[in-house]
């Protein structure tokens, strides 16, 4: 009985703690979430002791304190505001936490700020998906990735851990929720720049900028709050066939405002106008017919260009490459980057440009051709191509020379005489002419042997009554034969005196005519004839030696007595 009642008893005692303890500090104390200073009172190896001005004392973990690996910048005596978590723990502790203190702290700032449109300074210090962390002294916003600049940025590294202002965006307390833009201050930073450079900006003015884009065609530079174009060609007097050769983004440059339009503000800038202009005295540098030595820099369809020194170029036409090689492409003959010898052959200062050479500057082969191999000279080469007027005999490795049809064979055709040679045999000629400007070589083959009808065309001349044997019949005439060397022809208007007579036709191949030379062709050796020019010089012959116009004969009665008294004498 004795046991129930002390039991009871001390039921009683328990409630009666409880219910006084609520009593005196209320179950809530009002203290849980609140901020509240604190003095450190001792540190151990976890936490710091801070007397907060309560029944008890409270803890902070020094890990909020400092970063990870960091000795926390707290002593004992130090005053600092902490948030309490938790009135009372399991051991009667108070819970505190610096970390939340401030963050309650910078909520309340940053809500000033949000209502004041006002800017506030924080660090990027992580990446999430579709932006980064910011930490605005104790609370973490999130930045958007189209928030973090006016353009887009490859690499955000140099952003990272830097303070840098912001512009809140949006605010969530209860969802503890903030977003912020850095592209925000920089568009209104950059309107106010841009303002105060476009106003006092002018052509020929040399300003500092920052590459900012890289383009095909140039760069973007940042003059501080506008960009100014910086043309490929402007960037160096050089050939620069890639602006990302000479530049890279984020290089500083110093630049010249070489156009400006105050309507568009578009600003044309320059590089190269800052240093000298390498074309001054270029005439005096390189006069024509002097020698160099240069350096590819582009290869087109129409030639290569070659890099005298730097910022001067010069144009070899693809007809000044090679004295050999014609309708080549210049890449077969140069490649980009070689050195080459160059002969200057114009120079333009007023249009920059410079008329090179290639081939100027070895031997002439038609030339040297000329004074190895004189007229009348015999060479030796290989058929290299047979075409339907002639064979090309190559005679060195870049130089043919060519045989005409006509120069096979004294006696064939030359479409039969042709047929007699093939590609890559090896024949020998004479060398009949060589033309150094317009680089021809004319040989023959026949040459090298004696004309046949050399002693016939000495002695036929114009006027003579030659003996012919008929070769060929044809609708126009007939084909003679004269001394079985020389080749003649007789129209059909010279085949006869009377028109009745002038009939081809009657003509057999192999008979024998008497005709008059009209005309010697040495060249050619051709013959034209006429049997009608002999019967009238027969018959003016018989009228004067026989009788005449004024006697009364008719021309039948005097030819006829001519006739009878040759046969007497014979």
């Amino acid at each position: 009985m004795a046991s129930a009642t002390t039991q009871t008893t001390d039921h009683f005692r328990g409630e009666d703690f409880a219910a006084l303890l609520d009593e005196t500090l209320g179950r809530d104390s009002g203290f849980d979430g609140s901020v509240v200073r604190g003095r450190v009172v001792r540190l151990t190896d976890d936490y710091a002791i801070v007397d907060v001005g309560l029944k008890s004392e409270g803890r902070v973990a020094l890990r909020e304190f400092a970063p990870p690996g960091v000795k926390p910048e707290v002593q004992p005596g130090d005053v600092i505001e902490l948030y309490v978590e938790r009135y009372e723990d399991r051991d009667g502790s108070i819970v505190l936490s610096r970390e939340k203190a401030r963050r309650e702290e910078a909520w309340t700032s940053l809500e000033k700020a949000f209502e004041a449109n006002q800017r506030v300074n924080g660090t990027i210090y992580g990446r999430v998906k579709g932006g980064f962390t910011v930490d605005l002294g104790g609370a973490m916003a999130f930045l958007p990735g189209s928030q973090v600049d006016i353009r887009p940025v490859r690499d955000v590294g140099p952003l990272m851990g830097v303070p840098q202002p912001f512009q809140i965006l949006k605010m969530d307390r209860a969802r503890g929720n903030i977003v912020v833009s850095r592209r925000a201050v920089l568009e209104e930073t950059r309107a106010e720049q841009r303002s105060e450079l476009i106003q006092g900006l002018t052509e020929g003015m040399i300003l500092d900028g920052v590459v900012k884009n890289i383009t095909d065609y140039g760069a973007f530079v940042d003059l501080g709050g506008v960009d100014g174009l910086l043309h490929v060609t402007d960037i160096a007097w050089k050939r620069i066939n890639h602006p990302s050769e000479a530049l890279q983004i984020g290089q500083p440059v110093r630049v010249q405002v070489i156009r400006f339009n105050p309507e568009t503000q578009r600003i044309s800038l320059g590089m190269k106008q800052l240093e000298a202009d390498p074309w001054e005295n270029v005439a005096l540098k390189y006069p024509p017919g002097a020698r160099f030595t240069g350096r590819v820099t582009n290869i087109t369809d129409y030639g290569a260009f070659v890099e005298l020194e730097p910022g001067v170029e010069g144009l070899v036409h693809v007809s000044e490459m090679s004295w050999t090689k014609k309708n080549v492409h210049p890449g077969k003959i140069v490649a980009t980057s070689q050195e080459v010898d160059v002969m200057v052959l114009d120079v333009d200062s007023s249009k920059r440009r410079i008329s090179l050479g290639l081939k100027q500057v070895q031997r002439n082969p038609w030339e040297q051709f000329a004074e190895e191999h004189k007229v009348g000279s015999t060479v030796e080469g290989e058929i290299r191509n047979i075409t339907e007027f002639g064979l090309f005999i190559g005679l060195s490795a870049d130089i043919d020379g060519m045989v005409h049809m006509s120069d096979l064979s004294w006696d064939e055709p030359g479409e039969e005489a042709m047929k007699h040679y093939e590609k890559g045999q090896v024949v020998k000629a004479k060398v009949l002419d060589v033309d150094v400007e317009k680089e021809r070589i004319s040989l023959g083959i026949k040459q090298l042997q004696e004309d046949p009808a050399a002693d016939a065309l000495a002695s036929i001349q114009k006027g003579a009554i030659v003996t012919c044997i008929v070769t060929a019949v044809q609708t126009n005439g007939i084909e003679v034969k004269v001394d079985d060397v020389l080749s003649g022809f007789i129209r059909r208007a010279e085949l006869a005196r009377d028109k009745a007579e002038q009939r081809p036709e009657r003509f057999a191949v192999g008979e024998r005519v008497d005709a008059k030379v009209v005309s010697v062709d040495r060249t050619s050796r051709k013959v034209a004839l006429t049997i009608k020019g002999r019967e009238v010089e027969e018959d003016k012959q018989a009228i004067n030696e026989y009788g005449s116009a004024d006697s009364g004969a008719s021309l039948g009665d005097i030819l006829g007595a001519a006739i009878r008294r040759r046969n007497t004498e014979d």
